[in-house]
């Protein structure tokens, strides 16, 4: 397990019982009451720490190397039954965007999100997460295909942004990712959207368009990181600690800005570290909002979407 700076108070707590627990196994010691004692401490010192994260430290989980991923969720949620498509038919196939159809148990979904790698092989392969117009083309390719035959969309969004390459622009990547919003305004099955990392700029709107959208508890959505927002501002990353706030990209704030449907609770410590009850509580989660949004007909569902975004940003003084 790998530990961010603010994480090392936990670090030194559960290295202490790890001893103490060994002591116990190889000599007649009794340190079962020191164990207890530890392990009560370790708890509460997580908790403390937790409740109580910045803007940046959370920015700092989404990106933990140790949590879950696009492809990690959707074979938790999917299992076996999960077969992946591949290509947008113009181009090739981007790696940095995985999709496909699959079941959660007897409901099929047609799964798409941003895939990071696990190591630095994997993650050139995967461009970091960074999609180039072509993941967006396959995106929309896959939705229409879920249009076409009824099925649900759920999408994953984790990445830094899209592929910000010369290359990248002389293919068409504002046409490609705005090309997805328009369609998916109008996309007539349900959308359901959860941010599980990072979430920005237009590489997170290219499939982020939803009837729901739901971001997980230490997750980030905003039009730009904090590291490139302090270099504009400040002409440095020194102040992306600053820009993290200035820029309200937390999921209590989306939640509270209406920008967001939902925040998805993690387990204490973040997603990573209890994966199988975060892949379970999103399972739930998304079924529950699957189930609100089948109520509605097409057309409500539609209109309710694109009225949605339409108010996003008005206010009255």
């Amino acid at each position: 397990m790998e530990y961010l700076d603010f994480e090392l108070p936990i670090k030194e707590l559960e290295e202490q019982l790890d001893k103490c627990q060994v002591i116990g196994e190889e000599s007649a010691v009794d340190v079962s009451e020191t164990c207890k004692k530890l392990t009560e401490k370790l708890e509460v010192t997580k908790k403390e720490i937790y409740k109580n994260l910045s803007p940046w430290q959370r920015v700092q989980l989404s990106r933990h190397p140790n949590r879950p991923y696009t492809l990690d969720y959707v074979k938790a949620l999917a299992g076996d039954t999960f077969m992946e498509l591949h290509g947008d038919r113009s181009v090739k196939d981007d790696k940095a965007i995985i999709g496909g159809l699959g079941k959660i148990g007897d409901q099929s979904f047609m799964f798409i999100g941003q895939q990071k790698g696990y190591n630095t092989k994997t993650r050139q392969y995967r461009n970091f997460g960074m999609a180039n117009p072509e993941g967006y083309r396959k995106a929309l390719r896959l939705m229409r295909m879920a249009e076409k035959f009824d099925i649900p969309v759920l999408t994953f969004v984790d990445t830094p942004g899209a592929y910000p390459g010369l290359e990248a622009e002389e293919r068409g990547q504002g046409e490609a990712i705005a090309r997805n919003i328009f369609e998916m305004c109008v996309l007539k099955v349900p959308i359901i959207t959860v941010i599980i990392g990072e979430g920005a700029s237009g590489g997170a709107l290219g499939i982020g368009v939803g009837d729901r959208v739901m971001m997980m508890e230490n997750s980030w959505y905003s039009v730009i990181s904090p590291e490139n927002c302090s270099t504009i501002l400040w002409r440095s990353w020194d102040y992306k600690i600053e820009a993290a706030s200035a820029l309200k990209l937390t999921s209590k704030d989306m939640s509270n800005l209406n920008l967001v449907d939902g925040v998805i609770r993690e387990p204490v410590g973040g997603a990573h570290f209890n994966r199988e009850e975060t892949f379970e509580i999103v399972k739930k989660t998304v079924m529950e909002e699957l189930a609100a949004i089948k109520e509605l007909s097409v057309d409500k569902m539609i209109e309710s979407r694109i009225a949605k975004y339409e108010n996003m940003g008005v206010y009255k003084e």
